[in-house]
């Protein structure tokens, strides 16, 4: 899935755990949100794969229908 900047909708790149806006200079923060119950998702990473699961009673979750949100980033 590439993401893209919700301000300007240009390509961002991955950076230190991050999204970063190269075009606005804006960073971001994904979140994967179940597509029934608008949720967020457990993520799931083993052999380079993701998979959700929604801790909500949805169970596994499709790629395909995962909804992704980005908020502005900040460390802490």
């Amino acid at each position: 899935m590439d993401a893209h900047c919700p301000v300007c909708d240009q390509p961002m790149s991955w950076v230190s755990g991050h999204f970063r806006c190269d075009a606005c200079h804006s960073e971001y923060q994904q979140t994967a949100l179940c597509p029934d119950c608008q949720q967020p998702l457990q993520e799931l990473k083993a052999c380079g794969a993701v998979d959700y699961i929604c801790q909500n009673g949805h169970g596994m979750i499709s790629k395909k229908r995962v909804i992704l949100t980005y908020s502005p980033y900040s460390e802490g």
